[in-house]
């Protein structure tokens, strides 16, 4: 099997999630919560001979490949097939508690060239986009079937596309003649609509509504926040995890908890005394984000607005640190 996808800030992760020197090296285990293809957990597996990983990933298809990928390790690499957030919401009693957590929050390559689900504009595939295809509406049920105002507030929101209303439209004209099935269909509407306004940017038209369309089939924001702050409590103290973001909006929401994490203490301004217990959950290890070099860039251009932040855990977040999630979200 060739692999399809490759690792963005693989060297990066490996040495700020390294176990070595750290008081669980001989025993360590990471949870792979985004398995894809498995390239980081191969990665680290081969760097890290006594490290174990269990890897998450909700699409059936994309795992077979990485269980194919990893049997090499043997026992050393386990699987679980499902959502992270359901993961960590009730965490296996059977496992122990990870000393290093991973979210690589990027759609792996394997989705756009070869799922045949419609996350790419440049295929023409039914209009899915749904990772785990055995559930929830699909792209195709949202651009139908929402009226043009919410439409356009989904595109503007979660693909941060200034034309929105203009591509909203678009689809709800065309949508009168005939029902948008398919990817390439869709791309075509959103280039005849707006495609003269990207004449001198470096994507195509279509890539913010795609993108947009993507995050809510698969309420990719919606999940994020409650899972980072379980995932946190499952880690063990001591323990480090580490967030791999791509798009301002996820990565707002890593950002804010993290320092969320790392604040004494997270009592209102006005309160008359702290409450919170004015300690610190986590050290932040990377205060500014890592991102690619050049040289990745250059050999891995999905790599480039990649950014990777990591915490290590000194205490259990309270649910006075919900608080952060809610405001990175806008509640």
């Amino acid at each position: 099997m060739t692999p399809v996808h490759v690792p963005v800030l693989l060297a990066e992760c490996l040495e700020e999630l390294s176990p070595v020197g750290e008081p669980f090296e001989k025993d360590a285990f990471m949870i792979d919560s985004t398995l894809g293809e498995g390239g980081h957990s191969e990665a680290f597996l081969k760097m890290y001979p006594g490290l174990k990983i269990c890897g998450l990933d909700a699409d059936k298809a994309i795992q077979a490949r990485a269980r194919e990928r990893l049997s090499v390790f043997g026992d050393r690499m386990s699987f679980y097939n499902g959502w992270f957030n359901d993961f960590y919401s009730d965490y296996p009693q059977n496992l122990p508690k990870p000393n290093l957590i991973l979210f690589d929050l990027g759609i792996s390559i394997f989705h756009y060239e070869l799922s045949g689900r419609g996350f790419s504009f440049r295929n023409d595939e039914p209009l899915d986009m749904r990772i785990d295809p055995s559930k929830g509406r699909s792209a195709a049920d949202i651009v139908n079937d929402l009226n043009e105002r919410d439409l356009a507030d989904l595109i503007y929101l979660y693909g941060e596309e200034k034309l929105s209303r203009k591509v909203a439209a678009a689809i709800v004209q065309a949508r009168a003649s005939a029902r948008i099935e398919s990817s390439a269909a869709l791309a075509q509407i959103i280039s005849d609509a707006v495609g003269s306004r990207y004449a001198r940017e470096k994507i195509h038209p279509a890539t913010r509504t795609f993108q947009a369309l993507r995050i809510a089939v698969n309420d990719e924001l919606g999940h994020l926040p409650r899972a980072l702050f379980d995932a946190f409590n499952d880690l063990a103290v001591g323990g480090k995890m580490g967030v791999i973001t791509f798009h301002s909006l996820e990565d707002r929401i890593v950002k804010n908890f993290f320092r969320n994490l790392a604040k004494e203490c997270v009592c209102p301004p006005n309160a008359p005394k702290c409450v919170c217990g004015g300690k610190a959950c986590a050290e932040l290890l990377t205060r500014k984000p890592l991102g690619p070099s050049d040289k990745e860039i250059k050999e891995n251009s999905p790599s480039r607005s990649a950014k990777l932040r990591v915490v290590r855990k000194i205490i259990d977040a309270g649910v006075n640190r919900l608080a952060g999630l809610e405001a990175a979200l806008g509640k």
